[in-house]
């Protein structure tokens, strides 16, 4: 074999082993709740870590601390599924653990702006936003000190790339009203005399296709919908879900362990968004509603420990953190 063809070969080689090492290397989840290593009530986001590098931050809410929190790091893409204060921020607190579990204190107002908008700004990331959202962060952003290029528009049906992450929206069945909290000015006035909020298009989800081939739900707040079946599962096969499950805003336990186990069909699950304190030093609680969740569901729960690294294959299975 000549020395050019000894040189082919190894670069084949090497970028095949290469691709191997992408397409084998872990999808890493780390929620960022209100107490360290608990599950808690107005837990809602997390950070998506892609085997590139790239790092999505999903409904920061009222848990993450600010732009300043350490736990962010460096953040490449925001995600939100709805305006409603514990998703957007209306406030959240300055230190860790305040508070009780089930009854998280905050000291800092972020209104009439909000905690996910200030991060979006600070970490210069790209902000994913359905309905008519985009128009309305497409004012709000660049007031904050942002740029309106940052705003992508992502409807039913699109899809967008960041970095080796493909990012599509799905429906959900809830309601998407703009508080008077996040406003000023007369209409806020009137809005909160009225009791009205401001429609900004439909709520919905995601789904996130990494490079190492996982295909993960993001239920947002939703009930059941025949879109979790024709959509998520046939569409797109997701093998992992993170499903909103605590009842009267979003699917209750058992409607949540109904759209796993026969909708949705995923390898995993991780449970959300369950409005109560599931866990006492980092292990389910009997009587809770996630822990009737978890016994109704035919495959792998997982908790999300604030500060807790899981890691998922290409196939949904945790690899490790859990």
């Amino acid at each position: 074999m000549t020395r050019t063809a000894l040189l082919l070969a190894a670069i084949v080689a090497l970028i095949g082993s290469t691709a191997q090492s992408a397409l084998s290397a872990g999808v890493k989840v780390t929620p960022l709740g209100s107490h360290d290593g608990e599950f808690c009530a107005l837990d809602r986001a997390l950070i998506f870590e892609d085997p590139d590098g790239t790092r999505i931050l999903y409904d920061a809410g009222r848990t993450v601390r600010g732009p300043d929190d350490p736990r962010l790091g460096k953040i490449d893409g925001v995600l939100l599924s709805h305006v409603h204060g514990d998703h957007l921020g209306d406030i959240h607190s300055a230190t860790a653990n305040a508070g009780e579990c089930g009854q998280p204190e905050f000291d800092v107002k972020d209104t009439p702006g909000s905690n996910t908008e200030k991060i979006v700004v600070a970490k210069k990331a790209k902000f994913f936003v359905g309905g008519e959202m985009n128009s309305w962060f497409g004012t709000r952003i660049p007031a904050a000190g942002g740029d309106k290029a940052q705003v992508v528009t992502l409807r039913f049906g699109a899809m967008n790339k960041l970095g080796g992450v493909s990012i599509w929206s799905v429906p959900a069945a809830h309601s998407n009203g703009v508080s008077p909290a996040f406003l000023t000015g007369d209409l806020a006035k009137e809005m909160q005399t009225n009791g009205l909020t401001a429609y900004v298009g439909p709520p919905g989800g995601y789904v996130l296709r990494f490079s190492n081939g996982l295909t993960v739900y993001l239920s947002g707040d939703t009930g059941v919908i025949a879109d979790q079946d024709l959509v998520v599962r046939r569409g797109f096969q997701a093998k992992l879900a993170v499903l909103n499950i605590g009842d009267v805003f979003t699917t209750g336990p058992a409607q949540a362990a109904f759209v796993i186990n026969e909708l949705v069909q995923p390898t995993a699950v991780i449970a959300s968004h369950a409005n109560e304190a599931a866990t006492k030093d980092g292990k389910l609680l009997p009587n809770t509603k996630t822990a009737a969740f978890k016994a109704a569901v035919h495959v792998p729960v997982y908790l999300p420990l604030s500060g807790k690294t899981m890691e998922f294959d290409a196939d949904g299975k945790c690899t490790g953190g859990c």
